[in-house]
């Protein structure tokens, strides 16, 4: 067959944020459901969520071990200023034996962290890339379940976005931001028990830098969020309009567009600019303001510490200890900070996958489907009416019917609606109301499968992917042999110009399929159609690409493929339909007209002024007399 989506396509280029993991983590949107998207995000974990908690304690045990470590190094320090005191005075000497237990001590704490820290992050990362796989293998199922019209209001490169960026955001949020979180919270906890142990008024200096650095904070994200969002909406631009571009540029050229599209381009690209250095300079600000502040603090402690120890309350190793814990005190809240931003930023993203999942998919397929042992190819339209948009209906009570072997043209202006007859017989699309039936059964009651089996399709646009010719006219029957798909080529006349390319059967199709005309192109597709050997031909146009001399051969070829096979043909060109046994003349989504070639032209009606419209009358027109009698 010759429908369907491509096994190959254009890979976009993985788009990131700037800055590295913290720096990411204060930019984009917020969700308008957080709570909800959350859970929703938590129920998907669900079966990881023992490997997780496992993780989650493990982190915990290997913070708790950085922890205790400051505190068993100060005894240590400790241990040693009081011998070398004692030493001096002449009353004891210094115990290396404690010093060197406290010194192993602490190195196995240190050692046993690391290894922690390493298990922690090996098993975040393998959970955190299978939920990243789980994600991307679901929107890929969903795309092929997805309604057609959700993407005739959905651009690509907003798919794309979603199976990329927003995955790639969930994916480092569990592998970085949920061990971080679960690392800072354990780490604030733990060090402020320390630290109370050893002297609460130096923990309450220290607590005192807390409300200064979450003014300070505060007020750089609120700085710093709105050039953050304008950053991603006008990446967002800067990446449409340089993919629209590429994909257009033929076009573009042809009409010098070139100074218009760099006008553009440099109009996002400029705004991109600024918000981005500023978001990055708000950003940047936070940590030495976050240091000054902390070191105002480290002055507090180290007065008061002083004074403790001249007054024998604490030990010189306390406040090597204290000072110590600070410094892991400060960095653990600036993270927790920006707790809230990192969980938006994953709640967005998450909230934007889930609603994609969520969309609504084409009807359930009948759990009890038909099965046609021989498809005979009787097709009926049965009071058909439908619109894209269930409140602007196009096709209007469309009724008829196509015999067995039967070829059935479909003509009429741009917009009357005969490519959406088609789309609605293969239920691309479901019809508002009426019936469309295949040997008098409702293609409802056959699987999507099963239906589409019976069709072979030629689309006005020729849909090639990147491989060989070979794999691109095996498409239509995958299991063909390479003689059968030959075959199918020599009766598409494709078999002509194969043997000229570099390569024959097996040249490889460039991504855009460029390194072939576009009347090449067509035959390929109608090759496609031929190796499917359908009971149901569709053919949209399939001469649209190719040259007059070409058009004859290929109407040879159509014309004994159609033989004994119920074909439709929707054709503007009406040369190609003179021999339809019946043609269906469509206006504004009715059949205005229905009848053969001469008994069209006979009515002088709006198929004979069609047929009139592209062929200039002479004596030597067969059809003549009839054009004449309408004069």
């Amino acid at each position: 067959m010759s429908h369907g989506p491509g096994p190959m396509g254009r890979r976009p280029s993985r788009r990131r944020g700037p800055g590295g993991p913290m720096g990411q983590m204060m930019k984009g949107e917020k969700a308008s459901d957080f709570k909800g998207t959350m859970v929703k995000l938590i129920k998907y974990l669900g079966r990881y969520k023992i490997v997780i908690l496992i993780a989650i304690f493990i982190a915990a045990a290997s913070t708790a071990a950085n922890i205790f470590g400051p505190k068993i190094l100060g005894r240590a320090t400790t241990t040693l200023f009081d011998g070398l005191i004692e030493t001096v005075r002449g009353t004891g000497e210094i115990d290396f034996d404690a010093i060197k237990r406290f010194i192993f001590i602490t190195l196995a704490l240190y050692i046993g962290s690391g290894i922690f820290s390493y298990i922690q992050g090996w098993i975040m990362a393998r959970v955190s890339t299978n939920i990243a796989y789980r994600f991307r293998r679901d929107i890929s199922l969903k795309i092929n379940k997805m309604k057609l019209k959700y993407y005739d209001k959905t651009t690509h490169g907003e798919i794309l976005s979603r199976i990329t960026n927003d995955v790639d955001t969930i994916n480092q949020t569990l592998s970085q931001s949920i061990s971080q979180i679960i690392t800072s919270a354990v780490t604030v906890v733990g060090v402020l028990v320390m630290m109370f142990t050893i002297s609460w008024m130096m923990t309450l200096v220290a607590l005192a830098i807390i409300p200064i650095s979450g003014i300070v904070v505060a007020f750089i994200v609120k700085k710093s969020q709105k050039h953050y969002n304008q950053q991603q909406e006008y990446l967002g631009h800067v990446n449409s309009h340089v993919e629209e571009m590429y994909g257009g540029h033929v076009v573009m050229k042809a009409f010098n567009g070139e100074e218009k599209s760099q006008e553009q381009f440099e109009e996002y690209n400029n705004i991109l600019h600024k918000s981005a250095w500023k978001s990055q300079f708000f950003s940047g600000l936070m940590m030495p303001i976050m240091n000054f502040v902390g070191n105002l603090g480290y002055v507090g402690i180290a007065i008061m510490g002083g004074w403790l120890a001249i007054q024998d309350v604490i030990g010189v190793g306390d406040i090597q200890a204290f000072i110590q814990y600070v410094r892991s005190f400060t960095g653990p809240i600036a993270q927790l900070a920006n707790v809230s931003n990192v969980l938006q930023q994953t709640a967005a993203a998450a909230e934007r996958v889930f609603e994609f999942i969520e969309e609504p998919e084409e009807v359930a397929e009948t759990t009890e489907p038909v099965k046609l042992k021989e498809v005979k190819g009787l097709v009926e339209f049965r009071n058909v009416n439908f619109g894209y948009d269930p409140e602007k209906i196009i096709i209007h009570n469309f009724s008829a019917v196509a015999q067995p072997g039967q070829k059935i043209a479909i003509v009429g202006p741009t917009g009357a609606g005969k490519t959406t007859m088609v789309k609605l017989l293969m239920r691309f699309y479901d019809v508002n109301e009426g019936a469309i039936l295949v040997d008098g059964t409702n293609i409802y009651d056959f699987t999507r499968l099963d239906l589409r089996n019976m069709f072979g399709m030629v689309l006005q646009d020729a849909w090639l992917f990147n491989g060989t010719i070979l794999e691109n006219i095996r498409y239509g029957r995958p299991d063909a042999t390479d003689p059968e798909v030959v075959a199918a080529a020599e009766a598409a006349h494709v078999d002509q110009f194969v043997h000229t390319l570099a390569g024959g059967y097996h040249m490889e199709l460039n991504e855009e399929v460029t390194n072939v005309s576009e009347g090449q192109k067509q035959l390929l597709t109608i090759a496609r159609a031929v190796l499917a050997d359908p009971p149901i031909l569709i053919l949209d146009e399939a001469t649209s690409s190719v040259d007059t001399r070409t058009e004859i051969l290929i109407q040879r070829a159509m014309d004994e493929l159609m033989k004994n096979r119920t074909s439709f043909v929707i054709a503007h060109r009406l040369s190609t339909i003179r021999n339809a046994d019946l043609i269906l003349v469509m206006d504004e989504g009715d059949i205005v007209e229905q009848g053969t070639h001469k008994e069209l032209l006979a009515k002088c009606g709006f198929y004979a002024e069609l047929h009139n419209s592209q062929f200039e009358v002479t004596e030597e027109t067969p059809e003549f007399l009839e054009i004449q009698a309408c004069d």
